[in-house]
């Protein structure tokens, strides 16, 4: 059996990443040893970015009417949460939605794009030639092979892909041992209720079905040995050390431990085989991030992939998938332990650091702002080739609104090409793709393969897009150009250097 790609991994990561090379004309087969969907929710949070990118591809809409909205966050459970309400997005807040329920969402749009999903068959090694990929599965029936030309491991930290393929996953072993319980409450606290103290930190947020997730982390979580399974008694015990009731806990769903071993892959690719997700980084689940930087990840990867399968990627294209997204993953190695630092000083002195910076947080916005655009990764930016480069490349757009259009950036945008903006002055507000070239405009007439035009003007642009003239987003939403120049012609010379990167020298 033949196929494009084989997607190690049917979790939300390996779900996004099907998703998206399906829009990129990408056949795709995703294995999954996993029967049914686990209903034991690791992730509960869907940051900005992540909603974003779903909105991107018109899928938000069942996010954002089963979530909860939660108009904030907490950085290493300070007292003083983080205001998402001052970030440029149209989504400041997070969505409060199990991982089982997103891994649904997310199964049936790869389904509906023509994706291969096979549960119950776990990938178990593979080898590779010069031309493709083998990779060994064993299924229901017994074992079998999947010749693809590439091989994609979304299959967590355990990741059979990244140790088949000898890559490193360096890093430090757990010293923390969390601890979680989904439970009934009967007398629940506040909503976004936290607490931290010497006796420990507890947070608790609501879950679908009247429970709620209690996560904390006590003194006796500084430990490298397992003390066994989480019972519901000692529960019970430490969320009553830590704020002096149970609040009525009863009948567990789940209870769990979960450790702070913090490891980055030394390579997100190594030839034929790619990485994304947890396969790639692993962490203490700091501000419920995990979920996330792997649908980023996969974002990133789908149509660079797509592209290079489909022959119409420039040279070095894929190998930029590591170049933007191993700098991402040891940022979020640093933010896990320096939180983690924060929720393990269970001192006076540490106390005494987390009042400190908690009180920056209330009285300096813009360290509290900075800390909301890392942690929600609007703040991401990847390097630009080009040192003289605008300031904005490599930035994500945000989702800029147009004169006399009800939809904004981030719906106009598509997997399988760049957008062209052409904000030299027309206002028709008309996506032009090459089967329809009317020049209007300066650039109104680069349309072609993989790339679409819009002429139009911005409604009230942020201040930093006041002199901006032209801008190239790729398909992840990401800026590959932006155009400044006052004339006409300069500006035009300079796009078509910046299409011949990305599409090539223009035909015809």
């Amino acid at each position: 059996m033949n196929e494009q790609v084989v997607i190690a991994g049917g979790g939300p990561v390996g779900l996004w990443l099907a998703a998206e090379l399906r829009l990129g004309g990408v056949s795709v087969t995703v294995v999954e040893e996993r029967t049914d969907i686990d209903q034991r929710s690791k992730a509960l949070t869907v940051h900005p970015r992540t909603i974003e990118i779903l909105a991107s591809r018109g899928v938000h809409e069942p996010f954002l009417a089963e979530g909860l909205r939660i108009p904030g966050g907490h950085f290493a459970m300070l007292e003083q949460r983080l205001d998402f309400g001052v970030l440029d997005t149209p989504f400041p807040y997070t969505l409060a939605l199990p991982q089982a329920r997103s891994e649904e969402l997310l199964a049936e749009h790869a389904l509906a794009l023509g994706a291969t999903v096979l549960r119950g068959h776990r990938v178990g090694g593979f080898t590779e030639d010069a031309d493709a990929v083998t990779v060994q599965v064993q299924g229901p029936d017994g074992p079998y092979e999947l010749r693809a030309a590439y091989l994609v491991g979304c299959d967590g930290t355990r990741s059979t892909v990244r140790t088949a393929a000898g890559i490193d996953f360096p890093g430090t072993p757990s010293t923390v041992l969390g601890w979680l319980g989904d439970v009934v409450l009967d007398h629940p606290p506040r909503p976004g209720f936290g607490v931290f103290g010497l006796r420990g930190g507890l947070l608790v947020a609501p879950l679908p079905g009247g429970r709620y997730r209690l996560v904390g982390i006590s003194p006796d979580s500084l430990t490298t040995e397992s003390p066994g399974e989480l019972t519901l008694a000692e529960l019970r015990a430490k969320v009553v050390a830590i704020t002096g009731e149970d609040y009525g806990m009863r009948d567990p769903v789940w209870l769990s431990r979960f450790g702070n071993a913090t490891r980055l892959a030394s390579e997100y690719r190594r030839g034929r085989v790619l990485l994304a997700g947890d396969a790639a980084h692993q962490h203490f689940p700091t501000g419920g991030v995990g979920m996330n930087v792997g649908i980023q990840d996969a974002h990133n990867l789908g149509w660079k992939l797509a592209a290079t399968v489909g022959g119409r990627a420039p040279a070095g294209l894929l190998d930029s998938y590591h170049a933007e997204r191993h700098p991402v993953g040891a940022q979020l190695m640093e933010h896990s332990r320096a939180q983690t630092a924060l929720m393990t000083g269970f001192t006076p002195e540490g106390l005494d650091l987390r009042s400190f910076l908690s009180g920056m947080i209330a009285t300096q916005p813009g360290f509290g702002g900075a800390l909301a655009e890392r942690l929600t990764a609007l703040a991401v930016t990847y390097p630009a080739s080009d040192a003289a480069a605008h300031p904005l490349t490599g930035s994500r757009a945000p989702d800029l609104a147009f004169t006399g259009s009800g939809s904004g950036l981030h719906g106009r945008l598509r997997a399988d090409g760049h957008l062209l903006l052409d904000l030299t002055g027309g206002t028709s507000g008309q996506d032009r793709g090459p089967e329809n070239v009317q020049p209007r405009n300066v650039l109104a007439d680069r349309a072609r393969p993989g790339l679409t035009v819009h002429a139009g003007s911005l409604d009230r642009p942020p201040a930093a897009w006041a002199p901006v003239r032209a801008a190239l987003i790729r398909p992840d939403g990401h800026l590959a150009w932006i155009g400044t120049d006052p004339d006409d012609t300069a500006l035009a010379a300079a796009a078509d250097r910046a299409l011949a990167l990305t599409h090539g020298p223009a035909t015809g």
